[in-house]
């Protein structure tokens, strides 16, 4: 009997396996959905939705513990060479969209904070680096429920336009302190949330590696650009 490339001789596997990239993949659509929200709650300065997110991150944490479960259940039916990079992906991309979730968390929580001072110009930076995070999650996520390799080099790749937007804006609040000491407190809120909605695309590009590794094994990636100034940047 002979089967089809990546088709496991047991179907009820590949079945399981399915699962598990779906279940995965709603798990990271629940994170992009609470960071979306988050930075909802930044622009409407609603302090009561806010902390329905930071609390809704449990049910994120509690999805991580039971695909991971149900990840090594899996291993234990017979792995290939394939098998195990599922295995080993199935474990990893739910790591990282366990802290998407955390980060989306952390920008709902420094929003309360933020609420305390008078309305920023500098929100709208915020939220389009965050719509910009959110975006290089969702293309991730397909990459990886498409088995899309091209797609998970496209997010990697993108990583380096983020890390533009951020550094932009990192160094137009810097700029915004020294000119107004008032907004020194404010601007350092956004600053965390800007650093936390930075991460999220780091993440994005996690899973897109992991992609390409699920797919390729050990054959290298190609080089990438990497754009986080911050650590040198001073105002402009």
């Amino acid at each position: 009997m002979t089967t089809q490339p990546h088709e496991h001789i047991v179907k009820s596997y590949d079945e399981e396996q399915r699962r598990l990239v779906e279940e995965i993949v709603r798990m990271g659509q629940t994170a992009v959905a609470q960071l979306e929200a988050a930075l909802d709650v930044v622009d409407r300065r609603d302090d009561s939705a806010a902390r329905r997110i930071v609390a809704n991150d449990d049910s994120i944490d509690a999805a991580e513990r039971r695909i991971s479960q149900d990840v090594m259940r899996l291993a234990l039916r017979g792995p290939m060479a394939r098998d195990l990079r599922e295995i080993l992906a199935g474990l990893r991309i739910p790591s990282d969209i366990e802290r998407i979730g955390d980060y989306a968390s952390n920008v709902a929580k420094r929003s309360i904070a933020l609420n305390a001072s008078p309305p920023m110009p500098h929100v709208a930076g915020l939220r389009a680096l965050g719509l910009l995070a959110a975006g290089q999650v969702r293309q991730a996520l397909r990459a990886y429920s498409e088995d899309d390799d091209e797609l998970a080099l496209r997010v990697r790749e993108n990583d380096a336009q983020l890390d533009r937007q951020y550094t932009a804006l990192f160094r137009e609040l810097l700029t915004y302190m020294m000119e107004d000491p008032r907004s020194i407190t404010p601007c350092t809120h956004l600053l965390f949330m800007a650093k936390n909605l930075e991460r999220i695309g780091d993440h994005a590009t996690n899973i897109a590696e992991n992609v390409w590794f699920l797919l390729h094994g050990d054959r290298p990636l190609p080089p990438r650009d990497k754009r986080d100034d911050t650590s040198t940047a001073g105002p402009a």
